[in-house]
């Protein structure tokens, strides 16, 4: 797979590394890739994932994936297996696979040392007590009554909360930092708490375990990881993770560098948020098509190229911005067009009979797979008296500037013949439902012996030789550029009500009748689909992945 981020597209992080590894400071690289396994990937992942897993490609170094497990009561397997699909479809292949949970012991025996060099203690306040005690950013906090704990009392307690003898919540053990910190997060933060849930991975064995802050940096330090690549957030965590690192005596600390997390308009990537939408029915699942999660832009027919690419374009640095989803949509359009094999459908079918072609003759027309690519070939399609054309591309009064289908105007069949239409049939509602032509045997391929031109080419299907389908037109599932703008608890509020038209009754050339699951085409004149994953045998079902252009108004 090519890099995501060639040796010759410099960043900030190279940079650091490059200096680093010029000063001796480092002699390998070894990055990590730790998603919590609470929840699917999503596009914001993508660019962590690239991030970490293209610069231990660049250096010739290894980057491992390490499920960060140490939230049993909102974590599962099935996430897990999840996130690594995930990472396999983008491209990447991991050194190791890993779990926080694995270093639970070791974890362990750092919080016993800090208990008995006097940096952490068994704390009985509750979670609101710690917030109030904790103070705010213009205020210092005040020390918690159980601080000054001896070292003898705290690993009994310690001991006794590990024995289960203490309810969910009762005591929690803390590091002795500095309730006067400017920085929050060294105001003696908690390290481990009780909870009595089954583990994924070890089971009943614990009832205590280590917050993130506490088991991130041990667990970078055990593995060896000489680069810890992070979003912007963490950054004020930097020095929390520092000290835990220096006070258990790593004498070569892994180096934590943050970059700015992607942010796309139309979009909520918040797990939370994105849980919330799945379980109330607003959406099908994780991988509905119009979530940006990995596995429904999948679905959707997104390839692991354009999301590559996609990070690529926006590149790597220090400053949160919001990046226009447009950009990641022109990626997929232009991935698709070199590679997709093209195809024709008809969405809102329109009968046509050419009344002077031979009744009961069909004839093939040799295609071209995808024009740029003639290494492909050809595909057949048949031509019949009868075809279907989509009913937008008639008008029995035609406006201004409309080259399509009207009575007495002559319109090219995409690689096939000129049709010329003659009259149309309606029913008692006046509604048309059937068209008359007659055609130019002269004209096959599309072009007229003459020299005589038309202004209007359409796309079409015969009837002798097409697969009806379902296709469903996804778009972006947000209304608003930003929709938490009137607070994150109203972002259901901006919804798009047009994010999804399931057209049924659609038909497809019968080249495609046997198109598999995740099957991509361009529909002439439609745009990208791919089938989804509901199709049945006789039935296929297609999303339609991007528009040949925004369609967004």
């Amino acid at each position: 797979m090519d890099e995501i981020i060639t040796s010759s597209n410099s960043n900030f992080i190279y940079d650091f590394i490059d200096e680093d590894l010029a000063n001796g400071v480092n002699t390998r690289i070894q990055t990590r890739f730790p998603p919590e396994p609470n929840g699917y990937l999503h596009i914001g992942h993508a660019k962590a994932i690239c991030i970490d897993f293209s610069t231990a490609e660049k250096y010739g170094g290894e980057c491992n994936l390490r499920l960060d497990d140490t939230n049993p009561s909102k974590e599962d397997v099935e996430y897990v297996e999840a996130i690594k699909e995930d990472i396999e479809w983008l491209g990447f292949k991991w050194n190791k696979v890993l779990y926080a949970s694995s270093y639970f012991d070791f974890i362990y025996e750092c919080a016993i040392k800090l208990i008995k060099k006097g940096k952490a203690y068994v704390c009985d306040l509750s979670a609101d007590e710690i917030r109030e005690y904790r103070g705010t950013l213009t205020e210092p906090g005040k020390n918690s009554p159980y601080r000054e704990r001896s070292v003898e009392e705290n690993l009994e307690l310690f001991e006794r909360m590990t024995n289960g003898e203490f309810a969910d919540g009762e005591r929690t053990l803390r590091a002795k930092i500095d309730m006067a910190s400017p920085n929050i997060n060294m105001r003696d933060p908690v390290i481990y708490r009780i909870a009595h849930v089954s583990h994924h991975q070890t089971g009943d064995k614990w009832c205590v375990y280590p917050m993130y802050d506490f088991a991130h940096p041990l667990s970078d330090a055990r593995e060896g990881v000489t680069y810890s690549l992070c979003s912007l957030e963490f950054e004020n965590h930097r020095p929390l993770y520092d000290w835990f690192i220096k006070e258990i005596g790593f004498e070569e600390p892994p180096r934590q560098i943050e970059f700015a997390r992607l942010n796309l308009n139309y979009c909520v990537t918040s797990k939370r948020y994105c849980l919330e939408m799945v379980q109330k029915g607003i959406v099908d699942g994780w991988d509905d098509p119009r979530m940006i999660t990995l596995c429904g832009m999948r679905r959707r027919g997104y390839p692991a190229a354009a999301i590559r690419e996609f990070i690529n374009r926006i590149g790597v640095s220090k400053a949160d911005s919001v990046v226009d989803y447009g950009l990641i949509e022109a990626c997929v359009r232009d991935e698709l067009n070199e590679n997709s094999p093209r195809a024709m459908a008809v969405l809102r079918p329109l009968k046509v009979i050419i009344d002077n072609y031979p009744e009961g003759q069909t004839e093939e027309i040799e295609v071209e797979i995808n024009p740029l690519k003639p290494e492909l070939g050809t595909r057949t399609v048949q031509f019949s008296r009868e075809i279907f054309v989509e009913r937008d591309d008639f008008m029995a009064e035609p406006v201004k500037k409309y080259f399509r289908l009207y009575p007495g105007n002559e319109v090219r069949l995409k690689s096939a013949y000129f049709v010329t239409c003659t009259g149309y049939e309606t029913d008692e509602n006046g509604e048309v439902t059937c068209l008359h032509c007659t055609y130019d045997p002269e004209t096959k391929g599309g072009n007229a012996p003459d020299g005589r031109k038309v202004k209007g080419t359409i796309h079409w299907v015969s009837a002798s030789d097409c697969t009806p389908c379902e296709i469903r037109l996804y778009d972006r599932l947000f209304a608003a550029e930003n929709p938490f703008v009137d607070g994150k608890e109203n972002y259901l509020n901006h919804l798009n009500p047009n994010s999804l038209e399931i057209l049924e009754n659609c038909l497809v050339e019968g080249s495609i009748a046997d198109a598999k699951c995740g099957d991509t085409f361009q529909f002439l004149r439609q745009g990208y689909f791919c089938v989804d994953k509901t199709s049945a045998d006789g039935k296929p079902v297609f999303n339609r992945t991007v528009a040949l252009n925004t369609s967004w108004k």
